[in-house]
C-alpha cells in the first residue's frame, strides 16, 4: 500500500497562481506564461518536500511516495556542468520557461563553477551526485570513504555556487543504494532520487533514441521522473525536441524543492577547495574573462 504523500510533501496550491509560501521562495513559483512562446510547457506545480529522515523517491527503487498526478513529469539532470552541453539544455529549458532538478558531480562542479551559477541563476533546483561518481556499493571502499564521497560533493557543489546552500537532494552513482549509506544520507536529511523514467540516454550516440525511450515509457506509465544526463551531447540535442514532445501530449513539469536548505560540512569545505583549486567560489563567468579576438 502506497504512504500518503501529505505528511511529507507542501503542495503549491493554485495552478495559475502559486501559492503565497511558494511565491514568496527562491525561483519557487507556477509558471502559465512563456513570453514569446505560447506552446511552452512552463511550470504547473511547484512542490516542497520535508527530506527529514531521508525519504527516497523514484519507483525504480522507492515505492513509498507517489506523488505526482496523472500526465506530471520531473525532470532531472546527472554528471554536469559540462562545457557546452549544459548550456544547450539551459537555453531548451528557458525556450519552455520550465525547471528541472540538476545533480552535478563534485569535481565537475569544480571544474566549470561559472556554468553551475548559470544552472543557479536560471532557477533549477540543484542537488548533488557525489564528489566523482563512484559506486558507493564497492566493497573496496571503506564506509567512511564512501562518506567523503557522498560530504565531498555536497561541498564542492556548495563551493562552486559561492558558498551558497544546495538542495537536500542526492542520486547516487549508478543507482545503487548500499544500506550504510541510505542510513547515512538518512542521519543528514538528505532526500534520495532514483527514477521512475530511464532515457538511457548515455547508450545514445543521437538525439532521436532518447526521445523515444523517454516517450515510450512516459505513454506507457502516464507520468514519472525522467532520468537524463545533461553532460551527453545526444541529451543535449534532444531535449529540445522533447520538451515539445511532452507539451504535444499534454504532460505538465512539477518543479521540486527542499523544505530546508543542505548546508555543506566546514571540514569537506576545506577538502573541497584544496581539490578544485582556488578562487573557484568567486570566479567570474568564463565569458567575462576571456575572449577570443583573433583566430
Amino acid at each position: 500500500m502506497r504512504t500518503s504523500f501529505a505528511f511529507i510533501v507542501a503542495v503549491s496550491a493554485a495552478l495559475v497562481a502559486g501559492s503565497a509560501s511558494a511565491q514568496n521562495a527562491e525561483g519557487a513559483k507556477v509558471i502559465t506564461e512563456c513570453a514569446g512562446h505560447p506552446n511552452a510547457l512552463g511550470v504547473a506545480r511547484v512542490v516542497e518536500i520535508d527530506t527529514t529522515g531521508g525519504p527516497g523517491f523514484g519507483f525504480e527503487h522507492f515505492k513509498a511516495y507517489d506523488f505526482l498526478r496523472d500526465k506530471e513529469v520531473v525532470l532531472t539532470f546527472d554528471d554536469g556542468p559540462w562545457p557546452g552541453h549544459t548550456p544547450m539544455v539551459l537555453k531548451a529549458l528557458a525556450d519552455h520557461c520550465t525547471k528541472a532538478l540538476f545533480f552535478p558531480i563534485g569535481k565537475h562542479a569544480g571544474w566549470h563553477p561559472e556554468i553551475l551559477k548559470q544552472v543557479a541563476a536560471a532557477g533549477h533546483t540543484i542537488g548533488s551526485h557525489t564528489w566523482s561518481h563512484k559506486d558507493l556499493s564497492n566493497k573496496k571502499l571503506t564506509e567512511e570513504d564512501a562518506k567523503a564521497e557522498i560530504e565531498k560533493g555536497i561541498s564542492a557543489v556548495s563551493v562552486a555556487l559561492g558558498g551558497k546552500p544546495i538542495a537536500p537532494f542526492i542520486r547516487f552513482p549508478a543507482l545503487r543504494h548500499p544500506p550504510e549509506m541510505v542510513k547515512y544520507v538518512g542521519s543528514r536529511n538528505i532526500a534520495m532520487f532514483s527514477t521512475d523514467i530511464d532515457s538511457f540516454d548515455f547508450k545514445a550516440r543521437k538525439p532521436e533514441p532518447v526521445i523515444e525511450t523517454v516517450m515510450k515509457k512516459l505513454d506507457k506509465r502516464g507520468k514519472g521522473i525522467i532520468l537524463m544526463h545533461d553532460f551527453q551531447g545526444s541529451t543535449a540535442l534532444a531535449i529540445g525536441p522533447l520538451l515539445d514532445r511532452l507539451h504535444a501530449g499534454g504532460y505538465k513539469v512539477v518543479q521540486i524543492k527542499g523544505k530546508e536548505a543542505l548546508k555543506s560540512l566546514p571540514e569537506f569545505d576545506e577538502i573541497a577547495k584544496k581539490e578544485i583549486g582556488g578562487g573557484v567560489e568567486n570566479a567570474r563567468p568564463m565569458s567575462s574573462v576571456i575572449k577570443t579576438i583573433s583566430e
